[in-house]
């Protein structure tokens, strides 16, 4: 059984992780994957600060928690900004901890992938990244669409992802730019039904109140031309007044338009397939993305799995992203094709 430990108790940890883990266990789909003592937060920021939800027990220090819970029988949820991982990998990983699930993106950019690689391959360590997109059933469903060929040929995907946060923007400057909020989704998608490509075009904007300015964290677009001729468009606006988290498959017979959950409250997908001349086929149905994601986590983690291909995967949505982020802030060429190969520590 496998106790739990979030680091960095922000948005993320706290109204993501930490409610997934709870469902998990009380709903016994884990079965014994999970042992029976209250998860642990840490946190920079002193506990006053934080809002501590129940059944989480914080610890003052990661070193505390090491000696609360055997670090050996522990997954150490990384909820922190990805330019504040580095550092806290090597402590933890001196402490025993050798199962981490980092939260997405898995760094700021390729040099610091680069360095958790290498820190991952030093300790030994086990590093699964949270993708919910990719365990998401739509994004099942599309795989199994494209994989099918019943449609012909994949051309092109299209990614709406609208969401209103400018009030937690302008609070909040733990992401560096727009394509470190909802991109490391949508790009992880593209490479899953389409292969690995490069990024050949490439914009962001500022957000505004009128008055406050956080730079680059209004919208993200991105044009990505896969190996195999697929064209990849992703468009991110976080300053749009309605929720949107969309995809559209356009095929040589056909197409599909899904719609990823936009919140909790309401955990259903929807998938539109319309073949060349005929009616088109309408589903809803469940899509817990999230669960599935953690849940597979955790499994890994008590197997014993290779995640590495995981990883790799992680590692290139990273590498198309910082390509996106070159093009928009110098409009210089984006890079070769490439395959798979001061604030506290919560990230919102």
């Amino acid at each position: 059984m496998l106790h739990t430990l979030v680091v960095g108790i922000g948005r993320s940890g706290r109204d993501l992780h930490l409610p997934v883990v709870h469902r998990l266990r009380e709903s016994g789909a884990g079965g014994a994957l999970f042992a029976d003592s209250a998860p642990m937060g840490y946190d920079a920021l002193p506990p006053p600060v934080l809002d501590v939800p129940a059944g989480l027990e914080i610890v003052p220090t990661l070193a505390a928690a090491a000696a609360l819970r055997d670090p050996a029988r522990t997954v150490v949820h990384l909820c922190t900004p990805p330019t504040a991982r580095v550092p806290l990998l090597h402590e933890l990983a001196a402490l025993g901890y050798r199962r981490l699930l980092v939260e997405k993106p898995l760094g700021a950019d390729t040099a610091t992938v680069a360095e958790l690689r290498r820190a991952r391959d030093a300790y030994g360590l086990d590093v699964a990244v949270v993708g919910p997109w990719l365990h998401s059933s739509l994004t099942e469903r599309l795989a199994t669409l494209v994989g099918s060929g019943r449609l012909g040929a994949l051309r092109r995907v299209t990614v709406h992802q609208r969401k209103p946060r400018l009030g937690r923007t302008l609070r909040n400057s733990s992401h560096p730019t727009a394509f470190d909020v909802e991109p490391p989704h949508s790009v992880g998608v593209a490479l899953r039904l389409a292969g690995g490509g490069r990024v050949t075009a490439a914009e962001w904007s500022d957000a505004t109140d009128g008055r406050r300015v956080a730079p680059r964290m209004g919208s993200a677009g991105l044009t990505l031309r896969h190996d195999g001729g697929v064209v990849t468009t992703i468009d991110c606006d976080l300053v749009a007044p309605v929720r949107e988290r969309s995809i559209l498959l356009e095929f040589d017979a056909g197409t599909a338009l899904g719609h990823y959950p936009v919140s909790g409250d309401d955990p259903y997908g929807q998938l539109r397939v319309t073949p060349l001349g005929m009616t088109a086929e309408h589903e809803i149905f469940h899509d817990q993305a999230m669960d599935a994601c953690l849940l597979h986590a955790y499994r890994a983690f008590a197997d014993g799995a290779d995640l590495a291909a995981d990883f790799e995967l992680q590692a290139h949505v990273v590498e198309l992203l910082e390509q996106a982020k070159r093009r928009a802030e110098h409009g210089e060429p984006a890079g070769a094709a490439a395959g798979p190969g001061k604030d506290g520590l919560h990230a919102s």
